[in-house]
């Protein structure tokens, strides 16, 4: 167990390095002067030499890296051109509101999801099994901002019970978070339901015929006790690793939503940060993400080896 987090650690750090470099390379292969765009066009060429250097804009590229690298060690993430604040102040103040909205539709999510695959593979032809599949379907092959723009349509101009847009902490007051958020929520998760629906009908289809299903039914055990005990847990290594290769929304947020819904997350801090070259921004949310995205993958692979124990043996 101890080689095996080791390996997988060491292996972290590289990819979160790789990552780092990618993301600072890339900004800076962008077209555009991050500076112009803050000051604007009326600026004279003294103040942007100034704005250069007081941000290290002059300096060599390896320097720059060098001290956003350094920097980001000691938790200093630097100061954004645009906002003329403190980057890490400000994904400070956006990722309450990202984790407000991404922890519920991650869990909605992964309840139905699992739900909705157990029922259609328990029903396998029956008239439920082909409206939730076929749903399933729509979920998967609509886009995120289809579903969210029908959503406002629908229950915010035509039946007017939910808001259209905006956002309310929890902690400020509870019950405008509930009804803010709802919207939100639902149509982020209708696409992650849909793939998890299906794929915990697949594998769940191959489970259930299988030898040991048959001799625990045979020994009288529950109907429920088999399919959520026995069946769903064999079933589950496929749905884990989609789980994880999306638990990157609870903290990166998702833009979609956020535009359309003015929502103040992460996810709308990034896009009008790579909109302004605001190099800062744009690394330290990156290099965030995947940080975070990396930490999640090596608990998925922990999970693989408690839901089955043959992988369980191999980390020796």
């Amino acid at each position: 167990m101890l080689s095996f987090l080791l390996r997988r650690g060491l292996l972290a750090l590289l990819i979160v390095f790789l990552v780092s470099v990618f993301a600072f390379s890339l900004m800076h292969i962008l077209p555009g002067d991050p500076v112009r765009i803050a000051l604007g066009e009326a600026a004279s060429q003294d103040v942007v030499n100034q704005y250069r250097a007081r941000y290290h804009l002059d300096e060599p590229l390896v320097s720059q890296y060098g001290l956003w690298v350094s920097g980001m060690v000691r938790g200093d993430f630097g100061q954004s051109i645009l906002y003329n604040e403190d980057v890490g102040a400000l994904m400070a103040s956006k990722l309450p509101v990202t984790l407000a909205l991404g922890v519920p539709g991650m869990i909605l999510s992964i309840v139905v999801g699992l739900l909705f695959g157990v029922l259609t593979a328990v029903k396998r032809g029956t008239w439920i099994d082909q409206a939730v599949s076929s749903l399933a379907n729509i979920g998967i092959g609509t886009p995120l901002f289809w579903i969210a723009i029908f959503g406002i349509f629908l229950f915010g101009l035509k039946l007017r019970v939910l808001p259209l847009q905006g956002y309310v902490s929890p902690t400020q007051n509870f019950g405008q978070y509930l009804d803010k958020a709802i919207l939100p929520v639902v149509c982020m998760s209708v696409g992650f339901i849909a793939v998890i629906a299906r794929q915990t009908r697949s594998n769940m289809l191959e489970v259930i015929n299988q030898d040991f299903i048959r001799t625990a039914r045979a020994n009288g055990f529950p109907e429920g006790s088999i399919l959520f005990r026995h069946a769903l847990k064999n079933a589950l290594i496929p749905v884990i690793t989609i789980i994880g290769l999306q638990m990157r929304i609870i903290v990166g947020g998702s833009v979609i939503i956020e535009r359309v819904f003015n929502i103040p997350g992460i996810g709308a801090l990034l896009m009008r940060a790579i909109t302004n070259r605001d190099y800062l921004i744009v690394q330290a949310c990156v290099l965030v993400i995947s940080l975070v995205t990396v930490v999640l993958n090596l608990i998925v692979d922990i999970a693989y080896g408690i839901v089955d124990p043959r992988i369980r043996k191999s980390w020796s």
